[in-house]
This record gives C-alpha cells, sequence and structure tokens, in this order.
C-alpha cells in the first residue's frame, strides 16, 4: 500500500550549497537558545534557584547524585542521541532534504526542546518520578497505569534491538572495539578521580579524551573480530555480551561508570561535531539530494512520516524517559535545566543537520560500490537512494552517513581508515549509552510499577533489573539462537517502534500541558506540539495498522491497536480532568 508513483525529484533553485544552510540552521540554534530557550526557563516553568532538587533532598550517591551541568550534559546529550539523529535523517532525506532540514530546525526549536525542558522540570519538581508515574498525580491513577505499560513496551523493543544493532555494529566496524571497551575503564578511573579523590572534572576529562583517541587510532590498525564461541554467530555473541553489561551497567552506582563515560562520550561528540563542521567549511559541497522528492519509489506517504521517521533530531519520546528518568535524578539545581534540557536537544538537531548535510551533500564527493567502483555527484545519491527498500536497511543509513563524513574529513587530511574508525567509534559508543540508559530507565518502570501494585520485592534494583534484560532477551532469542532467529525476534516488534515512540512524545506533552495548566501558566506552548504530535503518529500509526492487516501480520496488528486504542484512553481521561483544572480559578502550585 506504500508502493508510490516514482516522480522526478523536485529540485528548487538547483544546486544549494550545504554550508550555507549549516551556517543558517546553527545561527538559528544559537538565537533560540537565548530567547525562546529563556522565555521558557522564565516566564513558562518560572524557574527557581531556591527550590531543592531531588538529587539533594534524596541524595543516595547511586541514582539521586547532585551533578555539575557540565556532567550532565554529557549524560543526558549522549543518552538522548544514540543513533537515533543519525539513522532518522540519513533515510528521511529520500524526501529531499528541505523537508529534512525544516523539521529538523523547527521541530527542535519549538516541539522537541520544549519537550525534553518540560519533562525535565515536571519530573524535578515531584521528587524525580518519571512522567508515567507523575500522570497520576496529575491525571489518574489509569493514565499512570496505561502510560508506564507503553513506556515498558517501547524500552523492552530499546533493549532488544540496540543490543542487536551493536552487535551488528561491532561486526561492521571492528575498529571500534578496542576504544569502545577501552573506553570503560578509562571511564571508570575518570569517575575514581573525581568523586573519590576530588580532582576537576575539566582536566581529567581532556586527560581521558585524549586517551581514548589513542584507543582509537590503534582501533583503526588492529581491528578485532568476534569470533564464533560454542557455534554461535559472532553477532549473536555480542548480543549476549552487550545484555549482560547493560544488566551491569544499569545498577551500577551513576558515578562509577554512566556519568563519566557519558561525560567522554559528550566530549566526543564535540570532536565528531567539529570534524563535520571543519569538514563542511573546507569541502563546502553543495546538496546532490534532491531538495524536494515527494513520492521515492516504494516509500509511505512524505505525510505524515515525515514526522515519524525523523525523530531524535527534531521530537522523540524516548528523550522524555531519559529528562524525568536519569537526568532529573542527577540535576544539581533548576538553574541547569534550561542548558541540560533544552540546549541538549538543540545541539542534537545541530548533529542531526550535519548528517543531511554528510548523506545529502558529501556522498557526492564519492561513495564507493560494492563492485569497488566510485560514484559521485548526483548518481552517488541516486544510486544509493534509488528506492524505499534500497536505503533502509540499518547497514545503508550508517554506509551513507559514514562515507559523507569521511568524504567531508578527507577534504582536509584525514586518512581514510581513521576517519572510519573515528565514526565506527562513535556510532557504537552512543548505541552503547542509548542500551544501558534504556536499561536503567526500565529499571525505573518496573519499580514504579511494582511500587504502584504494593509489590516491593520487584522495585528492588536487581529483581526490576533482571526483569527488563530478561524481556528484552526473552524478545531476541524467542525463536532461538541462531543470528536469523535473533534479528528475527528482536526485529519482531521494530515496526512499530517509531510511532509508538511519537505517540509517547504526545502522552510526554500532555502531562507537560496539564502540569501547566494545573498551575496557571500559559500551556499553548506545550499544547501546539501536543495536538500536532497526536494528529501526526496517529495518522501514521492507522496508515501502519492497514499495511500490517494487508500482510496479515496479526501480531503486529494487535500490538499496534491496543497502544493506539491506550492513546485514546489516555486522552480521553485527560481532557475530562482539563476542564475541571480549566474551571477550577485557584492554581496549584504542588502537584505531589
Amino acid at each position: 500500500m506504500w508502493g508510490g508513483v516514482e516522480t522526478q525529484p523536485t529540485k528548487l533553485g538547483g544546486f544549494m550549497n550545504s554550508l550555507i544552510i549549516a551556517a543558517l540552521c546553527f545561527v538559528g540554534y544559537f538565537v533560540a537558545y537565548y530567547t525562546y530557550g529563556k522565555f521558557l526557563s522564565k516566564k513558562i516553568f518560572k524557574i527557581d534557584e531556591a527550590l531543592e532538587c531531588p538529587s539533594c533532598t534524596l541524595q543516595d550517591d547511586k541514582d539521586y547524585v547532585p551533578t555539575k551541568k557540565e556532567v550532565l550534559f554529557g549524560h543526558h546529550f549522549t543518552s538522548i542521541a544514540g543513533l537515533g539523529p543519525i539513522v532518522g535523517p540519513a533515510i528521511a532525506i529520500i524526501w529531499g532534504w528541505v523537508p529534512a532540514v525544516v523539521w529538523v530546525f523547527l521541530g527542535s526549536i519549538f516541539m522537541g526542546a520544549v519537550h525534553d525542558f518540560g519533562a525535565l522540570m515536571v519530573s524535578l519538581r515531584n521528587q524525580g518520578r518519571s512522567v508515567g508515574d507523575v500522570a497520576s498525580s496529575l491525571i489518574s491513577h489509569r493514565v499512570r497505569t496505561l502510560f508506564l505499560l507503553i513506556i515498558f513496551f517501547e524500552l523492552w523493543i530499546v533493549i532488544a534491538v540496540f543490543a542487536l544493532i551493536i552487535g551488528i555494529l561491532f561486526n561492521m566496524y571492528p575498529a571500534a572495539v578496542i576504544p569502545v571497551w577501552g573506553e570503560i575503564p578509562i571511564a571508570i578511573l575518570l569517575g575514581y578521580m573525581i568523586y573519590k579523590r576530588g580532582h576537576g572534572h575539566t582536566m581529567w576529562g581532556v586527560v581521558a579524551l585524549i586517551t581514548m583517541y589513542v584507543t582509537v587510532v590503534i582501533g583503526a590498525f588492529y581491528p578485532l573480530n568476534m569470533p564464533s564461541i560454542a557455534g554461535l554467530n559472532p553477532i549473536v555473541v555480542w548480543v549476549l555480551v552487550m545484555l549482560v553489561y547493560a544488566y551491569i551497567a544499569s545498577v551500577l552506582p551513576v558515578t562509577t561508570l554512566l556519568q563519566p563515560r557519558d561525560y567522554i562520550n559528550g566530549h566526543q561528540l564535540l570532536v565528531a561535531l567539529a570534524l563535520l563542521s571543519v569538514g563542511a567549511v573546507v569541502a563546502a559541497p553543495d546538496f546532490v539530494a534532491p531538495a524536494i522528492n515527494p513520492s521515492p519509489e516504494g516509500a509511505p506517504p512524505i505525510l505524515p512520516f515525515l514526522f515519524v521517521v525523523i525523530a531524535c533530531g527534531a521530537i522523540s519520546g524516548f528523550h522524555s524517559l531519559v529528562s524525568s528518568g536519569t537526568s532529573a535524578k542527577q540535576c544539581e539545581s533548576e538553574r541547569d535545566c534550561q542548558f541540560i534540557g533544552y540546549g541538549s536537544m538543540l545541539t542534537e538537531a545541530g548533529l542531526s543537520t550535519l548528517v543531511i548535510i554528510a548523506v545529502g551533500a558529501g556522498i557526492g564527493l564519492g561513495l564507493h560500490t560494492a563492485d569497488g567502483g566510485l560514484l559521485t555527484g548526483t548518481e552517488a545519491f541516486t544510486t544509493h537512494y534509488a528506492s524505499w527498500s534500497s536505503a533502509a536497511g540499518l547497514g545503508a543509513k550508517l554506509k551513507a552517513f559514514v562515507e559523507g563524513s569521511a568524504n567531508l574529513m578527507a577534504s582536509y587530511g584525514i586518512p581514510k581508515n581513521i576517519s572510519l574508525a573515528v565514526m565506527g567509534v562513535f556510532l557504537v559508543s552512543f548505541a552503547a549509552t542509548t542500551l544501558d540508559s534504556a536499561t536503567r530507565i526500565q529499571r525505573y518502570v518496573v519499580g514504579e510499577l511494582a511500587q504502584a501494585y504494593k509489590m516491593p520485592v520487584l522495585a528492588k534494583p536487581h529483581a526490576a533489573t533482571f526483569i527488563a534484560v530478561g524481556t528484552a532477551a526473552v524478545l531476541c532469542f524467542n525463536g532461538g539462537f541462531g543470528i536469523a532467529e535473533v534479528k528475527k525476534g528482536a526485529l519482531a516488534l521494530w515496526p512499530l517502534f517509531g510511532t509508538v515512540n511519537q505517540l509517547m512524545a504526545a502522552m510526554a506533552l500532555l502531562v507537560i500541558t496539564v502540569y501547566l495548566a494545573r498551575r496557571k501558566a500559559p500551556s499553548i506552548v506545550t499544547a501546539i506540539p501536543l495536538v500536532f504530535m497526536v494528529v501526526m503518529t496517529g495518522w501514521a500509526m492507522v496508515y501502519n495498522l492497514q499495511d500490517f492487516m494487508a500482510k496479515d501480520n496479526m501480531m503486529l496488528f494487535t500490538i499496534g491497536l491496543i497502544v493506539l486504542l491506550l492513546e485514546i484512553w489516555m486522552i480521553v481521561e485527560t481532557v475530562m480532568v482539563m476542564k475541571k483544572v480549566i474551571s477550577d480559578p485557584q492554581p496549584v502550585e504542588d502537584c505531589v
């Protein structure tokens, strides 16, 4: 049903230089942070530095830890980013670079950053609870249960799929193995020097980053390939290793591994952004992607699927889980919230902008084909993005980004093997951050559900983590331990992820809107994005349900229908609560 009639791409005004687009976007993000971001901070959420944050009032030095904003920024950004701001734009550009850039730019400023900032603020003022759990105080206990179940479903998919993705990435980029695993002892040492020895995070952070890049160079010359073990495919072995790693990482105190590793990854991101930005300036490539291509072969309709395919980089429901899951438990002061919540989202939008340039312009500098040939210019783009199916796989998405990025870096002399190692480490590091952050957040969700239903034993860290990792393992290995079975199992529910993720963004905006309405603060800033996301993602879910029905995939159809009905139920209950809130003239300052 998604098959479209192939048309000639619409080229508005011929080729457009990517450097001009990058400059305009980055200036726009900077201006937005100091205008709209400050407006939200002062007029909407009314930041109060005198209020104590949960990291101080509930400090346990495991999950609740007061953290300097520069360190927390690294954790928050790397957790919300993952591969999302890369793979989304890398596939959505098939509809043209103009809609991709416009959605990333406007979506991040007026929707995504508002969503992330709002989720962080709501959680901070409700003891660091997740937005799903806070829904019980703001709306009803039933809505909390519905929301937490949707969150559990999304994280269940994320943990299983990202364990598989990391295995695939290690197999694709063996040069990343030494640097990624070498980063763990480096991060633990960094955490020890900062939290146990009291040294400054800036100097030791630089030392850790330099050491990490030394391992990148080593990995480039000494790539490691995982062998088959006990007859298991190397990718399957990596999946098992990553699930064990996720369990261990998620139960450790945040200061042991999570914070210092993400601090390093935050700086790694800045280095990657700098490398790509310099390449954009030096090479200044023209876009070889079409400006607008509304009906590529086999693709779903650009409306509404542009707003589902590009999630991270514009707006993503997963971000609300990070804001209210881990970041709210570490935020030291409300004065840091604009920097962490709003600023991180705009930084991610900057990364997505550079990804669009890499796949829409950088790829035109040279694309290597499977037979060893080299394509350039528009031929490189049109060959890679010949149809939806040719560009939709993980390998295809990442190849376009990595090749385009390597071309940009080659413009000022970085050797190809080094640039490939740098980008490979970048991809795996961010995927690993998403994996263990998702596992830790899933532990919180299981704990909140267990507490709500009077099962405190299941709320304990190891029990909740076992459920989080165990259910993901069941999804991966329910069909067996062969590579085909593991891929089929882990990816079985992935077609639902995009719409569920964006529907969850709408649900988070719904909770934030009710929160603002109860406080008699202007809620229009979240209500408009809420309506937009409900319409677009609900529309996309209906398309998906029709597609699942046409393909006789009753499992996906049933689960998707249940999620859609749960969303409608939540909206109905919220509308009923909102009527009461609007009719009550008195603001509610404390929702707990």
